[in-house]
């Protein structure tokens, strides 16, 4: 049974949790009440931190799906708003994880780590916080390159209040520096959070695990910058111990709608517009995938699948951009059935639950990790075995969105059948296979396409996007730094480059 199954609803949690909203009106010494702690318990501030970094329908909207998952073409739109499907720029979009993650989480995680330092007893407490801060500025960093990180969050504890930018490439050696000692330190005999983990209710084994598949990501996000250094971060990494089953999954759930609900499906409800992009329906049916129909839906039943084409528009008056003017069009004129835009497949319903889990990295990608340093030469183990461990897990896992994500075991195996690993175009189909498996942890999707160049998208060149027609490679910083942070942030554009999408962060260089 997965794990899933064993976690709690979140809204009692919740509720606690937001006791740390509560502010300090400055008068400390008047302040302390004698008959209440003067720490609240940290698994109740684990908690908002964890369902912060899950994310509401602000930066999901925003910065998963507006840009990420349509510059990667798992989705296409017509809005002009999706600046993602057309390389435009919208300041408070691009920002929008930004402004989300540094206020509201860098500041409480800052505080439970102080908080959990100095006790040895609560070193497990201390090691998977220190796991939780590597889960979120690994995503900012692979967002925006350089950004604040030694002294963010720390304006009340020490009075930071303009951090410093520091440099991707002292970033990364640090976060996989932290995950090695957590992976080391988590120690079954000491205590750990109980249920105000909702991940794995402070379970260290889980946590070692998720640790050293979490190195594995990030030493393999430095194979084009430092292979050497990637090379040697994997190897520690899968002889640390990295997940095993698809039961070792780092995901929140979100299965009480009244507590805090996924921020993706809270977009889907909000936003009808989003369809499956057609780069990605017709590698799905190349393919003859069996993920196609969970992961989307034909409007009309019976219908052939088709994609809708990024980068296009609604109007029929502009030749070039207009959707009415696309080969996949079909005119509500003709009396053909379906038609207009109930010809394009939309995202399937088990996928736009606001109860549906949120998922931080999965087995399945841990072994297309692996398959990957077996292909590299940097790993003993059968990519061809761990190729299909991969594509299974990334199959099996979709029942956790309920019933209608199942896949028969006979569908999986047919599959594997007709797709066999062919260590010729290895790092090709691991990363496409990637790709596929990784939908709505947009981040991710586009991080690993930036490393690798797999899938071989077709960028678009829709008038008016600010990248010469070339996919983004990082979003752009929140604008307000300009005046908020002047100096680090001018610092920080003088040492990456402009602060463009076309920029490069580090590791993509």
């Amino acid at each position: 049974m997965m794990t899933n199954m064993k976690r709690l609803p979140v809204l009692a949690a919740l509720v606690l949790s937001l006791m740390i909203a509560s502010c300090d009106s400055g008068f400390e010494e008047m302040n302390v009440n004698p008959t209440q702690a003067s720490q609240i318990d940290p698994n109740f501030k684990l908690t908002n931190i964890q369902l912060r970094i899950s994310g509401e329908r602000y930066e999901n909207w925003r910065t998963n799906l507006i840009y990420s998952s349509v510059m990667i073409q798992h989705f296409a739109t017509l809005p002009g708003y999706w600046a993602g499907d057309k390389y435009t720029y919208i300041g408070s979009y691009s920002a929008a994880m930004w402004d989300r993650y540094y206020p509201n989480i860098a500041r409480n995680i800052e505080d439970l780590l102080q908080q959990t330092a100095e006790d040895p007893a609560d070193a497990n407490l201390h090691h998977i916080t220190q796991v939780v801060r590597v889960i979120m500025y690994h995503r900012l960093t692979d967002l925006y390159g350089d950004v604040p990180y030694s002294e963010a969050g720390k304006g009340f504890l020490e009075g930071i209040t303009q951090p410093k930018y520091d440099a991707q490439s002292t970033i990364y050696p640090d976060m996989l520096a932290k995950l090695e000692a957590a992976a080391t330190g988590l120690n079954g005999s000491n205590r750990s959070f109980g249920s105000g983990d909702l991940i794995y209710q402070g379970d260290v084994d889980q946590w070692r695990k998720l640790a050293n598949s979490l190195m594995l990501r990030l030493g393999m996000r430095l194979v084009k910058v430092d292979p050497g250094a990637a090379q040697s971060w994997v190897q520690k990494a899968i002889a640390g111990g990295t997940m095993e089953s698809n039961d070792d999954i780092a995901y929140i759930p979100h299965n009480d709608p009244s507590g805090w609900r996924n921020g993706n499906g809270s977009v889907f409800l909000a936003d009808r517009s989003p369809r499956l992009s057609e780069f990605f329906v017709n590698w799905m049916v190349g393919h003859s995938d069996p993920r196609l129909y969970v992961y989307g839906q034909s409007p009309v039943a019976g219908s052939d699948p088709v994609g809708m084409p990024n980068g296009r528009i609604t109007g029929g008056s502009d030749p070039a951009n207009g959707i009415e003017n696309h080969s996949s069009w079909v005119s509500c004129d003709s009396g053909a059935e379906p038609c207009g835009m109930d010809v394009y497949m939309v995202p399937n319903d088990v996928l736009k639950g606001q109860d549906d889990p949120m998922f931080f990295m999965t087995y399945a990608e841990v072994e297309l990790l692996k398959a990957e340093a077996a292909q590299r030469g940097w790993y003993s183990g059968d990519a061809a075995m761990h190729y299909a461990n991969g594509v299974r897990a990334a199959m099996e896992y979709l029942s956790m969105y309920g019933a209608a994500g199942d896949i028969p075991s006979d569908a999986i195996d047919a599959y594997l059948t007709a797709n066999p690993y062919d260590p010729g175009n290895g790092l090709k189909m691991i990363n496409e296979q990637l790709w596929a498996a990784v939908l709505l942890n947009e981040y991710e999707a586009f991080a690993n396409w930036r490393r690798t160049g797999y899938p071989e998208l077709v960028p678009v060149n829709y008038p008016g996007n600010v990248t010469g027609g070339t996919i983004p490679r990082r979003l752009r910083y929140r604008e307000n730094e300009a005046v908020a942070n002047p100096d680090n942030y001018n610092a920080a554009i003088a040492a990456q480059g402009p602060d463009e999408f076309t920029t490069r962060v580090w590791w993509d260089r």
